[in-house]
């Protein structure tokens, strides 16, 4: 059969094109997923307990995108939800990120705002040029605190050192001079009602979009008769590693049920120093629900598995240039998402993304 549009990927970036496509265009348009469920890494679902767990880790949505978030919201009810991490340093959980309370209660002080800068500014690493995340580190607020927090959990989380990764990694970690302690200050906040998995079925309720799901798309690529292709899975795989494979890192993630109402003190906790796990979720905290159990995920990086987070360092960059090379030469194929565009991606940018290319590309 033959299909005006065919969207590899069933995350979100697909779905969000499958969705426009469908709704705007009135065309058909199939979406062709490896996974046995739609929504990527968002797919939520019950486990056996009857405890709503993300099964690719936590997803917190936050945006300054009114558009972004009134489109998703057009798919689901949004419940308020601000999320906030504690860290566990030398025994002690304090907020994450770094804030007027973080440093208070590490060194038990009781700084302003005001002094915090001056003791931020006293550590702070004077540099030429700053070329890696550990540079970054560094420069903004010491060796000190540098270690205590950033070095060992970013080790963990990459497996290398953060002197070999590129600033993109804790450039991302803001450092606040107030008592505001919540993880993300973007003006729209929130869980999606019910989940994100049933966000995503309302997505895709046109009967212009038919799923196929269990199905690789490179398996079936030369049989699918289409117009025009989308597709979100790894540039790599799609040129069949004609430049090499990229690198990722991935995650192992173990799920544990406790005969109790609460774990621990906020949704997550990180570990930068302890444990061989960087983080524990607990989901009732993040999605409101009640139970008289809880179920926990500790997150245990590795290098090999699904991918994940693209590996940010210079080669890997370089070796992705190679892949856009070779997408700029291919007709009516669109490369959308964070595995096709080798990059990290929230998800708030990744349905700007797709919204940007329906109508720049496809409209």
């Amino acid at each position: 059969m033959y299909y005006p549009y065919v969207v590899a990927g069933a995350g979100l970036a697909g779905l969000t094109v499958a969705e426009r496509i469908a709704a705007e265009k009135n065309e058909k348009v199939l979406v062709v997923e490896k996974r046995a469920h739609i929504g990527g890494n968002v797919y939520d679902s019950y486990n056996e307990d009857g405890i709503l767990i993300h099964n690719y880790g936590p997803h917190i949505f936050h945006t300054n995108d009114r558009e972004v978030y009134e489109y998703l919201g057009c798919f689901t009810k949004w419940d308020d939800f601000w999320h906030r991490v504690l860290t566990q340093v030398d025994g002690n959980l304090i907020p994450m990120p770094i804030t007027l309370e973080t440093l208070n209660q590490l060194y038990n002080l009781s700084m302003t705002p005001r002094e915090m800068k001056e003791f931020i500014a006293a550590r702070a690493v004077p540099m030429e040029e700053i070329k890696t995340s550990r540079d970054v580190a560094l420069s903004k607020v010491g060796e000190e605190i540098y270690q205590k927090f950033f070095e060992n959990y970013t080790k963990k989380q990459w497996g290398v050192d953060p002197a070999d990764i590129d600033t993109s990694v804790i450039s991302r970690i803001p450092l606040r001079f107030n008592r505001d302690t919540r993880y993300f200050t973007d003006k729209y906040q929130g869980m999606p009602h019910g989940g994100y998995t049933k966000m995503c079925e309302a997505m895709v309720q046109n009967t212009n979009i038919k799923i196929l799901l269990n199905t690789d798309f490179n398996e079936i690529r030369d049989v699918v008769d289409y117009g025009t292709l989308i597709y979100t899975g790894p540039a790599d795989e799609y040129f069949c590693y004609k430049h090499g494979k990229l690198a990722y890192r991935s995650v192992d993630f173990v799920m544990e049920t406790y005969d109790c109402e609460s774990f621990q003190d906020a949704p997550v906790v990180n570990y930068p120093n302890d444990f061989d796990y960087t983080r524990i979720t607990e989901f009732k905290k993040l999605t409101g629900q009640q139970h008289k159990k809880t179920t926990i995920m500790k997150e245990f990086p590795k290098a090999e598995g699904e991918p994940y987070y693209p590996f940010p360092t210079a080669d890997c960059k370089a070796q992705f240039a190679l892949y856009q090379k070779e997408m700029e030469k291919e007709k009516n194929v669109h490369f959308l998402g964070r595995l096709a565009e080798y990059r990290y991606y929230n998800m708030d940018a990744v349905v700007r993304s797709a919204l940007d290319l329906y109508r720049d590309k496809l409209c």
